[in-house]
């Protein structure tokens, strides 16, 4: 089916490309990053530099990617309301694209310290694996400053949604929930750091509702009513 019949599965399919960002997110500090063991985890890196590598490249990939994300929804969505759509766009598009680019530099300095470059042998190994492990916190905070952006893009596009009428209301409702959810588990990295991770256990369902939208336009797709043309 082409996408001007229906622009909602190239959304969705767009949409769906951003499943590689878990790679950086999840999977590699998962393997290589030992918490409290800045040695420990400057040489996971050197010695699985590709897949460090893997990640900077899933972040630039995200980075770019969200800019179409946006684009197409805002394709589906502006006969709706074209001020909400623009919104979500920036919300959605452009501010999550800068911060994704910006992070990447947190984890190539990250990565040249954990080689341990020519021109950093001023500093003693154990000196540079600690820089390296302020980098990697430095893009944790980055990270924890974007879920800002991740639920508040959502708040536009859940509204979008319920008020289009050719997708299901739940779906708008639950994207406003998932915006909540990413609210929630900024503030608390930004201010009570300790609980994160118990915060995000709590809210895991109601992140769910992005992933629901996603499969919806994936599998069913979306078509917005051709607006009727005076005789």
């Amino acid at each position: 089916m082409t996408s001007t019949r229906n622009p909602g599965r190239v959304a969705g399919f767009l949409y769906l490309l951003l499943l590689v960002a878990p790679l950086r997110l999840i999977y590699i500090p998962g393997k290589l990053f030992v918490h409290g063991n800045a040695a420990a985890t400057a040489n996971n890196i050197a010695a699985h530099e590709t897949l460090f590598r893997f990640g900077i490249a899933a972040d630039l990939f995200t980075g770019t990617m969200v800019i179409f994300v946006a684009v197409a929804l805002y394709r589906l969505f502006k006969g709706v309301d074209q001020n909400q759509a623009v919104l979500m766009v920036i919300l959605g598009g452009v501010l999550p694209s800068a911060i994704y680019f910006f992070n990447v530099l947190n984890d190539a300095a990250a990565l040249m310290l954990a080689r341990g470059a020519d021109f950093l042998s001023a500093f003693e190994k154990p000196q540079r694996d600690a820089l390296a492990m302020l980098f990697l916190r430095l893009h944790h905070q980055e990270v924890v400053a974007a879920e800002i952006f991740w639920g508040l893009w959502l708040f536009p596009l859940g509204v979008l949604a319920y008020r289009s009428r050719f997708l299901p209301r739940f779906l708008g409702v639950w994207l406003v929930i998932n915006g909540f959810a990413y609210l929630a588990m900024s503030f608390t990295g930004l201010l009570l750091p300790q609980y994160e991770e118990v915060v995000s256990n709590i809210i895991f369902p109601a992140q769910l509702g992005e992933l629901a939208f996603m499969l919806w336009l994936v599998i069913k797709g979306a078509t917005p009513p051709v607006p009727a043309v005076a005789a």
